[in-house]
Parts: structure tokens; C-alpha cells; sequence
């Protein structure tokens, strides 16, 4: 189910804090705002943020871009899986988690987010994405391509995974506030 942008009250937003027994997972491709928008998710319901991918390069000691480099792509997926896993199942699990780009296309790890979790499908427009991405060189899986050719394929790969997630909200050009309002309306219309 999608969502509209009206804003629930101080009110409303402090009993759907109430009603949350489980981490919220924020999915979606690259550049779409999972991090931006958990952050200030996280505020909101007064509990911890945690970006996966910072969690990864943490317990790996290295960037993702040189996990891909050194070790490829499945063998961050495996590390990615288990971080998620260890997010979710560990202590304090009310919290907001931002998922890679490609973590809830992995069977385990999406079975996962819709078992423990609160999952949410972070959507957008190519060219949002498109504009999004460009303000950074970081993404490996963007280094060799035009990013407007990968982006789309990614979203057309990708997206019979992230329609699996409950709760879809698209994420546009406009203020964060809006999309953080979509995404507290479709958690509380879904709980």
C-alpha cells in the first residue's frame, strides 16, 4: 500500500511509539533516502538509528567499495546478512535500520526483515535517484556504467523483492518532513 503525505500529530505520533515492539527496516535502491530518512525516523520515535552499511565497514575494518573490490559481491551480501541478523536479534531491537541497496534481495536476509521486522520499501524515480547518486562516488556498483542504465535495471531486478515489504512510500524531491510523514502514516495504518 502506498501512502500520502499528511502528517500525523505529536499525539498520534507518541502512541504508534507505543505500538512498535520491533525494529523498523527501511529497503530500497541506492540514493533513494534510506538514511536521511531514518535518521530523522529514528528522532521521531525516540529510539536508536543504525545505517547497516556503516555496521558492515566497521566489523570488516574496510569501505564497502573495497569489500566489492577485494572480495566481490557475494561475499558482501554474506557479511551483510549477518549484520542485519545481529541488528535485529540483538539487544535493544526497537531501532530504525537502513538496509544496503541490495540487502532485502537476498532470500535470507528479506525473510528475515518481514519475520522480525517492520519492513519498509523506500521508492523513487529514476531521475531522483539519478540526481540523488551524482552527488556522491562511492557507490561500487555504480563505478562502471552510466548510472542512469544501472539504476534502472537494479529497479527492475530489484523490485520484486522490495514489493514484498508491507509498506511502500514513495520518496520525492521535496522536504524529508514529507516522506518521514508517509512512512509514520503507512506504519501505523500497517500495525
Amino acid at each position: 500500500m502506498e501512502h500520502d503525505e499528511s502528517t500525523l500529530s505529536p499525539a498520534e505520533i507518541e502512541a504508534l511509539v507505543q505500538r512498535i515492539d520491533r525494529p523498523v527496516v527501511l529497503v530500497g535502491l541506492m540514493g533513494v533516502g534510506k538514511s536521511s530518512i531514518g535518521r530523522k525516523l529514528a528522532s521521531l520515535l525516540h529510539v536508536p538509528f543504525v545505517d547497516a552499511d556503516d555496521e558492515i565497514e566497521r566489523a570488516a575494518q574496510m569501505s564497502i567499495s573495497e569489500i566489492f573490490a577485494q572480495f566481490g559481491e557475494p561475499y558482501f551480501r554474506d557479511g551483510e546478512r549477518r549484520v542485519i541478523a545481529r541488528l535485529i536479534d540483538g539487544p535493544g531491537t526497537r531501532c530504525v535500520i537502513a538496509t544496503g541497496g541490495g540487502a532485502f534481495v537476498n532470500d535470507e536476509t528479506r525473510a528475515l526483515i518481514l519475520d522480525k521486522a517492520i519492513a519498509v520499501w523506500l521508492d523513487s524515480e529514476i531521475d531522483v535517484l539519478v540526481d540523488r547518486v551524482g552527488r556522491k562516488d562511492t557507490r561500487p556498483l555504480l563505478k562502471d556504467g552510466d548510472p542512469r542504465e544501472i539504476l534502472t535495471r537494479l529497479k527492475a531486478e530489484r523490485e520484486p523483492a522490495y514489493a514484498q515489504a508491507p509498506i511502500r512510500v514513495m520518496s520525492s524531491t521535496g522536504p524529508q518532513s514529507r516522506t518521514v510523514a508517509r512512512v509514520l502514516k503507512g506504519i501505523a495504518e500497517w500495525l
